[in-house]
């Protein structure tokens, strides 16, 4: 009985989440406003309102999309700081994760981008919480690099950098390629270290 109820709780998981991969994709390409539920559900085999089961609404699947893509980013941030290297080679690490993720979530930089502030504001608020932590262990970072700078100045620095790696949307248009890809990425990585690292 519990063997069954695991396989239950897996599928349930494993439904979720190919909601959230399918609501990237029909989002970024459409936009929150163009989206129903039922399409939604059909893309993953499921009727619209079969959706219900996991999401209360259409705006807590934007919610989790966005969620899960902040925590990813902080996670993977932290893992950067916790491995205790010296702070230029963490910047580096923390810049090669962050192009990585940006060259792999061009739907999800374009849904923060334009569908943000369809969130609910207590979902736009926990959004924004992780992404401002994000930011802070850049920032950490950077002051090891940079200790006659403000924090504000800090943050202002580690945007611009963002800037600059979230540019894939656009920039990275085109690059399926093997090669192309490999290009964007050095390209993206030697602009934002350029950036961050500048006196």
């Amino acid at each position: 009985m519990a063997d069954a109820g695991t396989a239950r709780e897996r599928g349930k998981a494993d439904r979720t989440a190919a909601l959230l991969d399918a609501a990237t994709t029909l989002f970024a390409q459409r936009g929150f406003a163009g989206v129903s539920l039922e399409q939604l559900g059909a893309a993953v085999g499921v009727s619209g309102p079969a959706v219900y089961r996991h999401f209360a609404n259409k705006q807590a699947v934007l919610a989790a999309v966005l969620h899960r893509a902040s925590s990813m980013l902080l996670a993977g941030g932290q893992r950067v700081v916790a491995t205790g290297d010296a702070l230029d080679e963490q910047l580096r690490m923390l810049v090669a994760f962050h192009v990585d993720f940006a060259l792999a979530s061009t739907d999800v930089i374009r849904m923060q981008d334009r569908d943000l502030s369809s969130l609910t504001s207590d979902a736009r608020h926990e959004v924004r919480r992780i992404q401002r932590e994000y930011v802070e262990l850049w920032v950490t970072v950077l002051r090891g690099l940079h200790p006659e700078e403000s924090a504000a100045r800090l943050r202002v620095r580690a945007h611009a950098g963002f800037g600059l790696m979230n540019s894939t949307p656009h920039s990275a248009r085109g690059a399926g390629v093997a090669a192309a890809t490999t290009e964007m990425r050095g390209i993206l990585e030697s602009l934002a270290l350029a950036a961050l690292r500048s006196r």
